[in-house]
């Protein structure tokens, strides 16, 4: 242990008793909530699109019964391929979804940065929007945005209690009831028109085709890179993934393809001339230009349909955020309808405005100086990968400690080998979700990627934060010792709650 950790004993075991006062409360967040008091290694405060629990008990309350409905349903991984309910849904509300245009983002990796990207490019036009993403860090509130913010606790209720009757007669009328995803993506429509929005902005939860937000009709396709993930549902071979992600291309629509494999390319561009689609490519129509590492972030020179916009500052790490956000910015510009009915680009002070406000909780986020604690919710290989190599050029790190607890249906040696000659030793460890590979199976993968005298298994989540900054210190209060703290959205978002944030 460090100098400093002796100075501070750890207070006599307070945890079991916060628990057990709090018996009224969902049992994880509780634990949560209570490591985050016990934890000597506390962070700053939240961030204001990372909201918290309510403060007043009847809205707690409320959500939390919205909550535990939700959780009654089919979760995210289990799925009926097919948009019927949600196509009934919004039938009996009167198609919601058609009284607002949209942008419709599909990929592997990188859709919810980008969104947020084109969700502040559009505020910054002055343009009301709506985002729905998904998972959520930490608040399900989260995925519900109007205006670059997440929803308040009590529109999200209201919203869920003025649609019920409408999904109870539908799950009446089906042979299966709508599941979670499926109930939210009818309230994010429902809570968009009503708003209304000038556009929303709306992230796909699993392929394309048969996903529940496909019921709209975007005027804009984003396509952020295609890798494996979801194989037992989607395929197992980027070409096969992008049959299914190319179901958000729709008829006379722009697609805005980021860098691809070849074979996912072939099959857009394909889809693309089937429905009389437009297609701008990355490397070709639009991309990035140049890009230098700045302070907390780095500059970019893009070119978009209408140009070229220098001196861009993104205030987000690593070089697939540059690729990101021209990406966002070509999604724009089409949406506007630059390149096509107007040839000059947009507002470039606007631009610079807009990127320099984005901000993306849980992806590469610092939430501790001395040691400085990274989060980033990398989940798959190819997510890892990118990570990785932000790390090795955002931080100079001299010891770097991994946390790493993932699920269960992941490629964790996957992932585990893309982080391996980053990290010095790696903390094995789980999240609360039911979805959560144990530990020690976790373990077992680990030592054979990283070797046993590199691996260390603390299944309190808590306890692997404190192991992973107690070896991070090791080196020294000056030293350049910094811990990272990926693998999935849920674990990184619990470790959020556990260093102060939110």
């Amino acid at each position: 242990m460090s100098e400093r950790s002796e100075q501070q004993p750890e207070p006599i075991d307070p945890f079991e008793e916060i628990i057990a006062a709090e018996t009224d409360r969902d049992p994880d967040l509780a634990v949560i909530e209570a490591g985050s008091r016990t934890l000597r290694a506390q962070g700053g405060a939240p961030e204001a699109d990372v909201p918290s629990r309510p403060t007043d008990p009847a809205v707690d309350k409320a959500l939390r019964e919205v909550e535990t409905e939700l959780a009654t349903r089919w979760g995210e991984t289990k799925l009926e391929p097919s948009v019927r309910r949600i196509a009934a849904l919004m039938d009996i509300l009167g198609e919601p979804q058609r009284s607002y245009p949209s942008i419709h983002i599909t990929g592997t990796n990188g859709k919810t940065s980008t969104a947020r990207m084109i969700e502040a490019l559009l505020g910054a036009f002055e343009l009301r929007t709506g985002r729905y993403t998904s998972p959520h860090v930490q608040s399900i509130t989260e995925r519900i945005s109007l205006d670059g913010a997440p929803i308040s606790a009590e529109r999200f209720i209201e919203t869920f209690e003025d649609i019920k009757p409408y999904i109870e007669m539908v799950d009446s009328q089906q042979e299966y009831r709508l599941s979670f995803f499926e109930v939210l993506t009818g309230m994010a429509y429902a809570a968009f028109a009503d708003a209304p929005v000038d556009v929303a902005v709306v992230e796909v939860g699993m392929g394309g085709t048969w996903d529940a937000t496909n019921v709209i009709d975007g005027d804009v396709a984003v396509v952020t890179p295609i890798d494996l993930d979801h194989t037992d549902r989607l395929g197992t071979t980027p070409a096969e993934i992008a049959v299914e992600k190319a179901g958000v291309v729709k008829q006379d629509a722009t697609v805005i393809l980021a860098q691809q494999p070849v074979d996912a390319a072939q099959v857009m561009l394909k889809k693309a001339v089937e429905v009389d689609a437009t297609v701008a490519r990355e490397g070709l129509e639009f991309g990035v230009v140049s890009r230098q590492v700045a302070v907390g972030g780095q500059m970019l020179t893009l070119r978009g349909l209408g140009g070229e916009y220098p001196g861009v500052y993104l205030a987000l790490h690593g070089p697939y955020q540059a690729h990101n956000a021209a990406v966002a910015l070509a999604a724009v510009e089409a949406f506007f309808g630059v390149g096509s009915q107007r040839p000059e680009p947009l507002d470039l002070d606007t631009v610079r405005k807009a990127f320099a406000a984005v901000s993306a909780p849980g992806r590469l986020e610092v939430v501790r100086r001395s040691p400085t604690v990274v989060l980033d919710a990398a989940h798959n290989p190819a997510g890892a990968r990118a990570t990785a190599e932000a790390v090795g050029e955002a931080f100079d790190f001299s010891r770097l400690i991994g946390v790493v607890g993932a699920s269960g249906d992941k490629n964790v040696r996957g992932l585990l080998e893309a982080f391996e000659p980053i990290f010095a030793e790696v903390v094995i460890t789980q999240n609360s979700s039911h979805r959560a590979m144990d530990a020690d199976e976790l373990a077992g993968i680990a030592v054979e990627v990283f070797g046993e005298e590199r691996v260390q298994v603390e299944p309190r989540l808590p306890d692997a934060l404190e192991a992973a900054i107690t070896l991070a210190e090791e080196e020294g209060e000056f030293a350049g010792g910094g811990v990272l703290v990926t693998g999935s959205v849920i674990t990184v978002g619990e470790a959020r709650l556990l260093l102060g944030k939110g």
